[in-house]
């Protein structure tokens, strides 16, 4: 009897023994201490940068974009001005008649250009070629030529220049929505006319405004140095492709201080187009003049928040005055997208198409609105 009680107690731990080990053999993590697994997403190895590509050389892209910038050199006629002293007989007792006429003198500037089409468009900055006689335009092959000023952008600070050579190389242009702070960029040009230079840095900001240099401001900052004689020339990035076109520098001392604009190649391909098109660039309009809303304004008016535009003034029998704006109305967005300053809204409104009608919401009186307005053409500056 005793021998068959101990023989019910060994099959139990036989068996609690057995399940152990199986348990164990499943799960063999159970005699180890417990582990906290951390995921670390480890970057693909990159191939070894061969001597023309990479962080070791950006010869590939200069060679690849650098003949298609060229020298332009300007010849200005400065003619005298009349001096009413002349006609003076007091003047003419103590300094004689005066007769001898003054001599005209020639005024000359340089900048850089870059050839968009092999047809010989090319591109430039307004201020390098304004008021200029003639305009030679120098390639890096050593060819040389007059070039025909096909249009001119002040607002912009864009022209349009043709020239009649066979065989041009042209640059390939990239869409400039893409850019990223940190981006390489070289900057192409021919400052203080020592020649075809190449300097490089990165993007430093994109859509810089509000500096007080052109009417639309959408610029690309860079610390790629440029230089007196590096308007007009060409920003390009790490492959070769045109991304701006170099226009203004920041600088105390008169040279390169780490803050260089470029006009973004987006801007640049649609100047070009109207002026070769239609002579003028057409943007849209609605014809207003607005004011910043200012936190103190925006008190006054009742607003809780900064954001909008006062219209200050409306041209009469403008699109606005048609759509029925009033001076005082607050405009608060445009087709749905809310408004931030008065340059980024007045260049959001020359994208559109004259004949488009758009959808501005306003605060009237503290009473929310929306008005169809239908966008006409900006007028010319001659035309104001």
């Amino acid at each position: 009897m005793p021998m068959r009680k101990s023989t019910y107690l060994i099959w139990p731990i036989i068996t609690g023994v057995l399940a152990a080990l199986v348990i164990l053999q499943l799960f063999p993590d159970l005699l180890s201490p417990t582990i906290t697994t951390v995921e670390i997403h480890e970057a693909l190895p990159r191939p070894a940068a061969g001597r023309d590509s990479g962080p070791v050389s950006y010869a590939s892209a200069v060679e690849t974009a650098a003949p298609a910038v060229v020298n332009i050199y300007t010849r200005t006629l400065v003619k005298p001005q009349e001096n009413s002293l002349r006609d003076d007989p007091v003047f003419r007792n103590f300094f004689g008649s005066g007769n001898r006429p003054e001599r005209e003198r020639i005024e000359s500037s340089l900048g850089s250009g870059v050839i968009l089409s092999a047809q010989g468009y090319i591109v430039t900055n307004n201020h390098v070629i304004a008021n200029a006689d003639s305009v030679l335009v120098a390639l890096r092959d050593g060819r040389e030529t007059q070039a025909k000023v096909i249009g001119t952008d002040p607002e912009t600070d864009l022209a349009i220049l043709k020239i009649q050579l066979p065989d041009l190389p042209s640059i390939s242009l990239t869409s400039s929505e893409a850019l990223r702070v940190g981006d390489v960029v070289l900057a192409i040009g021919n400052p203080f006319g020592v020649g075809q230079t190449v300097t490089m840095g990165i993007i430093s900001a994109t859509g810089r405004n509000s500096l007080g240099l052109n009417t639309y401001e959408d610029f690309i900052q860079t610390d790629a140095a440029i230089n007196p004689g590096n308007s007009g020339g060409a920003l390009i990035d790490a492959y070769g492709n045109l991304i701006g076109i170099n226009s203004a520098i920041f600088s105390k001392s008169g040279g390169s201080q780490g803050i260089g604009f470029a006009i973004p190649s987006n801007l640049a391909r649609q100047v070009m187009q109207d002026l070769i098109e239609h002579q003028r660039v057409i943007r849209g309009w609605i014809g207003v003049e607005v004011q910043e809303l200012t936190p103190r304004l925006a008190e006054s008016f009742g607003l809780d928040k900064a954001q909008g535009l006062i219209i200050a003034g409306i041209f009469r029998n403008g699109p606005a005055h048609l759509a029925g704006l009033q001076p005082g109305d607050i405009m608060t967005a445009i087709n749905g997208d809310s408004i931030s300053d008065s340059r980024a809204s007045m260049s959001r409104i020359a994208t559109f198409k004259p004949g488009q009608t758009a959808s501005i919401d306003i605060l009237r009186n503290g009473t929310a609105m929306q008005l169809k307005v239908q966008i006409g053409e900006r007028p010319q500056e001659s035309e104001r």
